[in-house]
C-alpha cells in the first residue's frame, strides 16, 4: 500500500499521529474509564490512518471522519479532566481540511465544538464557552495551516503540468519545423536540381547520338553517370518524403519527465508514422490526461504506453497500475478525451485493469 505509506510520511501526518499519542500517554494511570478511553483512542488512530487512503471511497471516507469526530467528542466524555481529549479535534479539523472543501470541514467543526461544550457544561466546567473557544481557535489555525499546504502542493502540480505540457509542445513544434523543412529541401531538390539533370543528361544523349562524337567513352561516361546521379537523387528525395513523421517519444518523455510520479514506460512500434499535427497534439493531450488521472484519483506508480498502427489506424493502449473503484466516474478529463478524439475521428474504450487501475484503449486514424 504504498499511496498509504506515502500519505502518513508527510510531515504534517507524522505529527498528527504524534499528537495523538501524545494524548494517549495523557489517558494512562489508574483513572475511570481508562481502559475503554485507550480503546477509542486506537480506534481513531486506526481511522486517522487510513483517512489517507486515496482509494478509499468518497462515502466512505465522509463515514470515517463522521466516526473520527465522534470518538473524539466520546473521549472528551470519558477523560474531561485531563483537558488533552479536545487537541484530538485540533488533529481532525486539520486532517480533514487536506482532503476536503472547506464547507465540510466547517461544518464537521461547528457541530463537534457544539457537541464538545455540551459535554464540559454537563461535567461542571465553569467557563466550557471558553474553553471550547480555545480550542476552536487552535483548529482554525490547524485547518488553515493544512488547506494552504495543499493549495500550495496543488499549484505546484499544475505548474509542472504546465510546464510539462510546454515541453512537449515546444518538442512538437520543433521537430515540425524539422519536418516542413526536410520537405521544402526534398521538392527543391526535386524540382530545381532534378529538372537541370534531367535536361543535361537529355543534351549528353543528344551529343553522343551525333556522328561527330559517336562512341567516344567520355561522352558515354557522362551519360551514364548523370543518369545515376538523377536516379541518386530521386531516392534521397523519396527518402525525405518517407521519413516524414513527427517524433513522439520524445514529446511524451519530455510530458511525463517533470512528475516524480507516475513513471511513463513508452513502448512505440518501429513502423508508426504521425505527420498531422493535430493527430500529435491528440495524442499528446490524450497521454498527457492519462497520467493526471492516474496520479490524481488511481495514486499510481508506473503507466504503461503502447502506441502501434494498425489497418491504418493509430491505436493507443494505456495501463496504469494505480487503484480505482468498481465503478469508473467519467469526469471532465475523460470527457474531454472523448471530445478530441471524436473531433478526429477517433474512440475511446475505458476498462479496470485486474489490478484494480485504469486501462484506455483508443483508436483514431493514422
Amino acid at each position: 500500500m504504498p499511496s498509504l505509506l506515502r500519505h502518513l510520511l508527510r510531515p504534517l501526518s507524522l505529527a498528527g499521529l504524534a499528537t495523538v499519542l501524545v494524548v494517549g500517554l495523557s489517558f494512562g494511570g489508574p483513572r475511570p474509564g481508562a481502559g475503554l478511553s485507550q480503546l477509542l483512542l486506537g480506534a481513531f488512530l486506526l481511522l486517522f490512518v487510513v483517512h489517507g487512503w486515496a482509494s478509499m471511497p468518497v462515502r466512505v471516507r465522509a463515514l470515517a471522519a463522521t466516526v473520527q469526530a465522534l470518538l473524539a467528542v466520546a473521549l472528551v466524555a470519558l477523560q474531561p479532566r485531563t483537558g488533552t481529549a479536545p487537541v484530538l479535534l485540533v488533529v481532525l479539523v486539520a486532517q480533514l481540511a487536506e482532503h476536503w472543501p472547506p464547507r465540510f470541514v466547517l461544518a464537521v467543526a461547528v457541530l463537534a465544538n457544539l457537541a464538545v461544550y455540551a459535554v464540559l457544561r454537563h461535567s461542571g466546567f465553569a467557563e466550557p464557552l471558553l474553553v471550547v473557544l480555545l480550542y476552536a481557535g487552535f483548529q482554525a489555525f490547524a485547518a488553515l495551516t493544512a488547506h494552504y499546504a495543499r493549495r500550495t502542493a496543488q499549484a505546484r502540480d499544475d505548474l509542472a503540468r504546465v510546464n510539462a505540457d510546454l515541453l512537449a509542445t515546444r518538442a512538437l513544434l520543433a521537430d515540425s519545423a524539422r519536418d516542413a523543412e526536410r520537405l521544402r529541401l526534398a521538392r527543391e531538390l526535386h524540382d530545381v536540381a532534378g529538372h537541370k539533370l534531367t535536361a543535361m543528361r537529355l543534351n549528353l544523349r543528344a551529343l553522343a547520338a551525333d556522328p561527330v562524337l559517336a562512341g567516344r567513352e567520355a561522352v558515354l561516361l557522362a551519360e551514364q553517370l548523370s543518369g545515376e546521379l538523377l536516379a541518386d537523387l530521386r531516392q534521397v528525395v523519396q527518402s525525405m518524403r518517407d521519413d516524414r513523421g513527427l517524433d513522439l517519444a520524445t514529446a511524451l518523455h519530455a510530458l511525463a519527465a517533470p512528475f516524480p510520479r507516475p513513471k511513463l514506460q513508452l513502448q512505440i512500434d518501429a513502423g508508426v508514422r504521425v505527420g498531422d499535427p493535430l493527430m500529435a497534439e491528440t495524442v499528446l493531450r490524450l497521454v498527457q490526461e492519462a497520467l493526471t488521472n492516474a496520479a490524481r484519483h488511481g495514486n499510481a506508480e508506473t503507466v504503461w504506453l503502447t502506441i502501434s498502427e494498425e489497418d491504418s489506424q493509430l491505436h493507443i493502449d494505456i495501463r496504469d497500475d494505480g487503484q480505482r473503484a468498481e465503478r469508473i466516474r467519467e469526469g471532465n478529463g475523460i470527457a474531454g478525451m472523448r471530445e478530441r478524439l471524436a473531433a478526429v475521428q477517433g474512440q475511446l474504450v475505458l476498462a479496470r485493469t485486474a489490478q484494480g487501475g485504469m486501462h484506455l484503449t483508443a483508436r483514431l486514424p493514422a
